[in-house]
């Protein structure tokens, strides 16, 4: 079970570090935030969002160090 638990948050880690990344491409490509558009320019849910997707980049780090089965 624990396996499976883990399976699931590496899977919401990887989407949120997903969504980031595109986020960070439209500002580079198209000087667009999606972010800030759908939740407003730096809200305190703009910040959320913001934080929880730092977070989950840098539990995304531990990828490295874990062996591949």
């Amino acid at each position: 079970m624990e396996g499976n638990k883990m399976r699931s948050l590496d899977g919401i880690v990887l989407t949120l570090v997903i969504i980031g990344g595109i986020n960070w491409g439209l500002i580079g490509f198209f000087d667009f935030n999606l972010v800030d558009t759908l939740f407003g320019g730096f809200s305190w849910l703009t910040r959320t969002i913001y934080a929880i997707v730092g977070v989950a980049a840098i539990y995304s780090l531990t990828f490295y160090g874990r062996e591949r089965e």
